[in-house]
């Protein structure tokens, strides 16, 4: 379901900003789209530094989570491409949540800095709802404030969306994939991706206007859902559980999930997979995204774009 936008080769024509969406067949390169994405933030940055704004983002990380680790360490080399300051704070696993709070607060009161984001998941003896609660909306780069989960249901656009419910949004609009009145169904309902991802498609406007069904761990017979998405959007958590049995011909399927299968062929021992099998799928959807390289940098793009959307407020 791809609106009026062919695919031409490798690339597909995005019309409403006259610009070629790379394209492998019907395999979304949401790479190039997130690079795109971080061209316009890095020029945002420039415009701000003009007038004597630097955008500041500063992560907290605490413990030694690997995946964490790789998270962070590719955020803040992003945000030092694209020309903003900030810092990444490490912090030890034993770390209390009164000294966690106290950095919070530190953040939150300077005015060098615009984005907050502690990542997640945190130690055990640190309640994470209370501290992102902590972080002042304004500053919730993230998106997952009480406040801003607040502003994206009753459709107010002046909150921060969480980064992969917006980074595949912005994919969806750029792909030309119309949305109006969709069937969208949504695999998941974390806080992270499938609460926001529902409410996102619902809301009236652009890239949205869709009907949306959310499916999880209760749902019966998920199939009878997922063959009748035109959009289906899988952020489930288990290795290549949609099949393409359980795929509309024609349909635009996105990927979320990050999954590490064994894999004896590879050095490793492993290899990263995502909650769709991607090889069969592809065969019967209109558009597919890859694992990697869908929707995973288009999250990092998107933290991005809150910052310097964040730094630009703060500005007025």
């Amino acid at each position: 379901m791809r609106g009026d936008v062919p695919v031409v080769g490798r690339e597909a024509r995005d019309e409403s900003r006259g610009t070629s969406i790379p394209m492998n067949e019907n395999v979304i390169d949401g790479a190039a789209i997130a690079a795109r994405v971080l061209d316009e933030v890095r020029a945002e940055v420039d415009r701000l530094k003009a007038r004597g704004i630097t955008p500041g983002l500063s992560v907290v990380l605490v413990g030694d989570d690997p995946a964490s680790a790789v998270y962070v360490r590719s955020k803040e080399s992003t945000s030092r491409d694209v020309g903003m300051a900030g810092e990444t704070i490490r912090l030890g696993a034993a770390t209390t949540q009164f000294e966690l709070l106290a950095i919070v607060d530190r953040l939150n009161a300077s005015d060098q800095v615009h984005g907050i984001l502690v990542q997640m998941p945190l130690p055990r003896q640190i309640d994470a709802d209370l501290v992102l609660r902590r972080i002042r909306p304004d500053k919730d780069v993230d998106g997952f404030h009480p406040v801003n989960v607040g502003k994206l249901l009753i459709g107010e656009t002046d909150g921060f969306v969480p980064c992969t419910p917006a980074g595949i949004q912005y994919m969806l609009e750029v792909c030309g994939v119309d949305t109006r009145g969709a069937e969208c169904v949504v695999i998941g309902r974390s806080n992270i991706v499938g609460k926001p991802m529902a409410a996102l498609m619902m809301q009236n406007g652009a890239g949205a206007d869709a009907t949306v069904t959310i499916c999880h761990s209760r749902t019966r017979d998920l199939s009878a859902h997922t063959r009748r998405a035109d959009i289906l959007i899988v952020a489930a958590g288990r290795p290549q559980m949609v099949t393409a049995e359980m795929v509309k011909p024609g349909a635009v399927v996105i990927d979320v999930g990050m999954n590490r299968i064994p894999d004896s062929t590879k050095k490793s021992g492993s290899r990263l997979v995502g909650d769709v099998d991607f090889e069969r799928v592809r065969e019967v959807a209109s558009l597919i995204t890859p694992v990697p390289g869908g929707v995973g940098k288009m999250t990092i793009a998107m933290l991005m774009r809150n910052t310097v959307r964040a730094a630009a407020r703060a500005a007025r």
